[in-house]
């Protein structure tokens, strides 16, 4: 009888999670309180939204790294499904941002459009619009585009070190690339306060910074996904063997980075006219 509830598979069948619920109703609350923000009613509710999705990050994120580090739920073949998910995972985030790439590259190779009487009349049928101070981008987009770079070679030594059973280059690896991406994020906060437009003044603005803000969004997440690594490596999790974790992370970073390269030579370089 002892043996009627043992597993006899490679498959990790998941345990009943209040957390899928509590994070959808926390980003419901979260929904409704920016629009109640939006209409002068004070902050106070999106913010316990957004502190019931912070809640359910973490909470959630203990559950599975108790599955993978002391239940040994995440068997190989587990880790394979979880690769396949995050490869799917990665590519829906390429497809949101083709989509920005596609708004700015509609308007900016047709300013002028006949069919889109509006759009001339925003653009003066030019790109950039006159009158629209675009940034140098061998300032401080060149700057920004060295640091992310530099990033990614910081976590590929990680993953390296890693690998090779180095956890004194695993830890420094990933202290680097964390350093290295919140630099990044002050360095857009700094050129976003002195930027000469804004996301309400012109067509021009608000496809730009819809494409680099969702971008430096993604930067801050990627930064946390890092630091969560971070502790984990000082808890003793991951092996050479098995860390998806740090994978996950690592891949989610190169993305940003590939994502950064095209949006300096589409906006930054080739944008400014």
């Amino acid at each position: 009888m002892a043996d009627a509830h043992a597993k006899h598979h490679d498959y990790h069948l998941v345990e009943p999670s209040p957390w899928p619920a509590v994070g959808a109703v926390s980003a419901f609350v979260t929904a409704i309180g920016a629009v109640m923000w939006f209409h002068d009613q004070g902050p106070v509710v999106m913010i316990l939204g957004l502190i019931g999705i912070t809640y359910t990050m973490v909470a959630w994120w203990r559950d599975v790294i108790i599955e993978a580090e002391h239940k040994g739920d995440h068997t190989r073949v587990v880790q394979i499904h979880m690769r396949y998910g995050m490869i799917m995972f990665i590519a829906s985030e390429v497809m949101f941002f083709v989509a920005w790439f596609w708004a700015y590259f509609d308007v900016a190779l047709f300013p002028g459009e006949a069919i889109q009487e509006t759009r001339a009349a925003l653009t003066g049928g030019q790109w950039p619009p006159e009158g629209i101070a675009t940034f140098d981008p061998w300032h401080l987009p060149l700057l920004n585009t060295l640091i992310l770079l530099t990033s990614g070679t910081t976590v590929t030594w990680a993953h390296h070190a890693l690998v090779n059973g180095d956890r004194d280059g695993l830890k420094w690896g990933l202290i680097l690339t964390i350093a290295l991406g919140a630099l990044f994020t002050f360095v857009q906060a700094y050129e976003y306060m002195y930027a000469e437009f804004s996301f309400a003044d012109h067509i021009y603005g608000s496809t730009f910074y819809m494409a680099t803000g969702f971008h430096g969004f993604h930067v801050l997440i990627g930064t946390i996904f890092l630091t969560v690594c971070l502790f984990r490596v000082y808890a003793g999790h991951f092996k050479p063997e098995q860390h998806f974790g740090f994978e996950a992370a690592a891949w989610y970073w190169h993305f940003v980075d590939v994502v950064w390269l095209f949006l300096f030579a589409a906006i930054y370089v080739w944008g400014a006219g």
